[in-house]
């Protein structure tokens, strides 16, 4: 778990800062994007047939999902433009961080776990700087509230608002204070960002029970 979480948290360092002016600007993700795939490499060959269904489909997931958000309906943008290569393989890292951690509560703890959010989202929403806070609270109750795995999307929302606080803080990315197409408004990062990340849980998983049980 501590190396996912390291992993997550000193390469989004060195991706953004070149590890603090070491590398050249146009190298600096390069050491991130081998070690993260060298350490999801290394887990695929020791992993057992679930798992590495699992991490297929997590790329498979989410790579084209980064990249309609990032290149077509433009709800945040990269720091170098395009998607960096670590992304898809970092997203199994936050897959699994999250898994485990899920673990570490019980069913009836996962509503409870998003109490926190209303009232931001209701002071998001009264102050006009993140509207579609609603809607992502909506759904993320909804994941959680009838979701095959509802731990996951509680433990997946504080996952995903704190490597995206990380992330956006160093500028690796930048969300749209303007969210595209609805009219809609969000901060820098969206607080319930976590939404989309138990959508694409809820496929990955999906993909598990078709493709494991065959």
């Amino acid at each position: 778990m501590w190396l996912y979480v390291l992993t997550i948290v000193i390469g989004l360092w060195i991706s953004s800062t070149a590890a603090g002016g070491l590398l050249s600007d146009n190298m600096a993700e390069w050491p991130v994007n081998l070690w993260c795939w060298g350490l999801f490499t290394g887990i695929f060959v020791i992993a057992d047939r679930k798992e590495r269904i699992e991490m297929i489909a997590v790329v498979a997931i989410a790579t084209p999902m980064e990249l309609f958000f990032s290149e077509i309906w433009l709800i945040y943008e990269y720091q170098r433009d395009l998607m960096p290569l670590f992304v898809p393989a970092g997203h199994y890292f936050l897959f699994d961080l999250g898994r485990r951690g899920a673990t570490q509560i019980k069913d009836n703890f996962a509503l409870i776990a998003l109490i926190p959010f209303v009232p931001l989202v209701a002071y998001g929403v009264y102050t006009g700087g993140d509207t579609s806070g609603l809607i992502l609270l909506i759904l993320v109750l909804a994941f959680t509230k009838w979701g095959p795995q509802p731990r996951l999307y509680a433990v997946m929302v504080w996952a995903a608002l704190a490597m995206e606080i990380w992330g956006t803080y160093l500028g690796n990315w930048a969300w749209s204070p303007n969210v595209p197409w609805t009219g809609l408004t969000a901060w820098n990062p969206p607080l319930l960002v976590g939404a989309f990340y138990c959508f694409g849980d809820l496929l990955v998983n999906l993909c598990v029970d078709k493709f494991n049980s065959e």
